[in-house]
């Protein structure tokens, strides 16, 4: 027997729109009447969907996590390098994004501000931030660092990625992203020895 899938557009079209707005505007400056407007659906079938705003905000951080490792492992695999280029090759990735335009923030350190410890989106930011922390000790480990210098270089790795964020929607006429990758290097380099 063959399973049919039937595209639901009304929920694309929320998906997107939530998407957009809540990263062009914010979380708290995003209303639900506004979302259903703009997606043009009704809020009650909005509410099928997602049954509360948090729902939604968790399916967004959901979709933009997805999206940003999807990057990330498509890179990884398109690249020849050893681990210590491949930590290096995430800071230019980052670049890329800051200079494509449209940059406005990490979604997850902007909705971690808007967010309160109970609510769905921090246990989505969780996740995002363990699956960073595991990417950068990751290979921190395949380029044979010791556990005991693996962990904090794996932390300075996750702090520089999130300070050269946060730096670039700050003040995005530095060149934040080259900065973070040569001190990422010297992190990676001082961990392995």
């Amino acid at each position: 027997m063959e399973t049919r899938t039937r595209k639901r557009p009304a929920l694309e079209r929320v998906v997107r729109t939530a998407d957009r707005l809540f990263y062009e505007r914010g979380l708290h400056e995003t209303g639900v009447d506004t979302i259903a407007a703009e997606a043009d659906v009704s809020k009650a079938t909005m509410y099928t969907y997602f049954p509360s705003k948090d729902d939604l905000v968790a399916e967004y951080l959901r979709g933009r996590s997805s999206a940003w490792r999807d990057v990330v492992a498509e890179r990884f695999a398109a690249h020849e390098g050893d681990a210590r280029s491949k930590a290096l090759l995430v800071f230019d990735l980052l670049g890329e994004w800051f200079a494509a335009g449209g940059f406005n923030g990490c979604p997850f350190i902007n909705a971690e501000a808007e967010s309160d410890a109970s609510s769905p989106a921090h246990a989505v930011n969780l996740e995002h931030r363990g699956w960073a922390l595991g990417l950068f000790d990751g290979l921190l480990a395949e380029a044979g660092a010791s556990p005991k210098r693996r962990d904090p270089a794996a932390l300075a790795l996750v702090m520089l990625y999130d300070g050269c964020m946060v730096g670039a929607h700050t003040r995005p006429d530095l060149a934040w992203a080259a900065s973070a990758r040569v001190a990422a290097a010297a992190i990676f380099d001082s961990a392995v020895g």
